[in-house]
């Protein structure tokens, strides 16, 4: 081998090693590729699935009285706009399975019993039936001015009113219930042989 071509030789040996011996320490973290992250549990991912389960709707119906009071003649004397709005809708109530935690399921050593903690139920709509809601009687004093925006308001307020309405009969529980029934039948699907589930306490 002539002088000039030994010092070639020489680079191309060290590269050859040093390339050796990165792929000897790296390699197989290269072929692998990226860690994949640990998925979560089966039960965890089919729930969640869910997202927003309704589990019951109400139909409530009820009379909103909404009065302006005005001041006419400097004050001396009251007028009033008022409007009388027969409200009719529905009330929609569930639980949000997407704001299930890990922390809240707990499953048993031998992979056959789970504990589950679902997010409390909440009101996810309250909507009037554009149908059936009317208003029955509208009334403006004669020193009153007619407030174009009050037939709007009750309606407001209806959907308010009816909202308090089916929580007070009881919505808020009664849907617990059924989402309750309904992810426990989900759950044993996956091959659990006992499921609970519980709520948590509203905030």
């Amino acid at each position: 081998m002539s002088a000039e071509r030994r010092p070639l030789a020489w680079f191309l040996t060290a590269a050859t090693l040093g390339l050796g011996v990165v792929l000897g320490m790296y390699g197989p973290a290269w072929l692998k590729g990226p860690k994949k992250p640990e998925p979560l549990p089966d039960v965890i991912t089919e729930v969640r699935e869910l997202s927003r389960l309704e589990g019951v709707s109400y139909h409530v119906e009820r009379v909103v009285d909404l009065k302006d009071k005005q001041q006419a003649l400097f004050g001396l004397v009251t007028a009033e706009d008022a409007i009388l709005l027969v409200a009719s809708g529905d009330v929609t109530a569930g639980v949000d399975l997407a704001e299930l935690r890990p922390e809240d399921v707990t499953v048993s050593a031998d992979h056959r019993s789970v504990t589950l903690r679902l997010p409390p139920a909440q009101v996810f709509s309250a909507r009037l039936d554009n149908d059936r809601t009317y208003v029955h009687t509208r009334r403006t004093d004669v020193l009153a001015t007619r407030k174009e925006s009050l037939e709007t308001d009750a309606r407001r307020a209806a959907e308010q009113t009816l909202k308090s309405a089916a929580e007070d009969a009881g919505i808020i529980k009664r849907a617990e219930e059924s989402v309750g029934r309904t992810v426990q039948v989900l759950v044993r699907s996956l091959g659990f042989q006992t499921v609970r589930v519980d709520f948590r306490d509203s905030a």
